[in-house]
């Protein structure tokens, strides 16, 4: 089996070709500079060049606050990007997974999500993911949409590495405490993709590791587990302020998981210990790794 996995150069791009190739599958990562997916015909030539079984479609515009300024990329990224891949698919007879988020819904109330809730998108990020949901959905018999969210891995940057970079700079850090959703490691979520991708059990499916904290507490976690001592306040999203909405509630039910046989990610607390100390074995210390 083949697979074409877009954003390689990403966090989660990058951990799934590592998986794949782990398990024999043979994993063809490409970036912009190899197949641009704003680019249609570029798109096919790749795809058809490359002629994979499936296709693992993690690159996207996620600069969720610049967004709101340069929504015309954004939507070319998210929303048209997944509908290039996806014709294409669809000539080839081919598999697709879209990787999705929580911000398709409107982050109100206090019960997890279940994947077939109506979306309400109060972003343009949130919005043009949601389009790029649709785009494969309305093309596509063969496809996986996989919402996650508080992506966190060794390539690019994230939460882990933006606090334990404060930290070198600041005795006092303020941290959201009234947005609530879970944390996900790349690496566990590609280990999903990859059980994942050699099935047919097509849909729509959350996946996170299991548990869920506010941003406030994840920090707190964080330097614990890095052996950090700083300052952290809580504060609420309004006194924090930022361009574009946040959703308050971004908590997923991943029960669907369970009912179509896939096995769940950890406890985000499990994934965070493990990411720390990888962070620590590549750099010596794991604030040390943010170069």
């Amino acid at each position: 089996m083949k697979i074409l996995v877009t954003g390689v150069a990403g966090q989660l791009g990058h951990d799934v070709v590592e998986e794949l190739e782990k398990r024999g599958i043979e994993a063809v990562g490409v970036d912009i500079g190899e197949m641009d997916i704003t680019d249609r015909d570029g798109v096919e030539a790749c795809l058809r060049r490359t002629a994979p079984d499936g296709v693992i479609h993690c690159a996207a515009y996620t600069a969720v606050d610049a967004a709101e300024e340069n929504e015309e990329l954004c939507r070319r990224i998210n929303g048209e990007g997944p509908r290039n891949i996806a014709r294409v698919c669809k000539a080839m007879d081919i598999k697709m997974i879209q990787i999705s988020t929580d911000y398709v819904f409107d982050g109100r109330g206090e019960r997890p999500w279940e994947p077939g809730d109506p979306c309400c998108p109060q972003s343009v990020y949130g919005q043009t993911k949601y389009e790029g949901e649709l785009a494969v959905q309305e093309t596509l018999d063969k496809y996986f949409i996989v919402r996650t969210a508080w992506v966190f891995g060794l390539n690019g940057k994230n939460f882990v590495k933006t606090m334990l970079h404060l930290a070198k700079t600041h005795h006092t850090i303020r941290v959201v405490n009234d947005q609530f959703g879970s944390p996900t490691y790349t690496r566990d979520l590609a280990r999903l993709l990859a059980d994942m991708v050699v099935t047919d059990k097509y849909g729509i499916y959350h996946a996170t590791n299991e548990g869920d904290c506010s941003w406030y507490e994840f920090a707190c976690a964080i330097f614990r587990e890095a052996g950090v001592s700083v300052n952290v306040v809580p504060v609420t999203t309004a006194e924090y302020g930022a361009k574009a909405s946040r959703p308050a509630n971004s908590r997923m039910s991943k029960e669907k998981l369970t009912e179509m046989g896939f096995e769940r990610l950890p406890s985000w607390q499990d994934a965070l210990h493990r990411y720390v100390q990888q962070l620590k074995e590549i750099a010596g210390d794991p604030e040390d790794s943010l170069g």
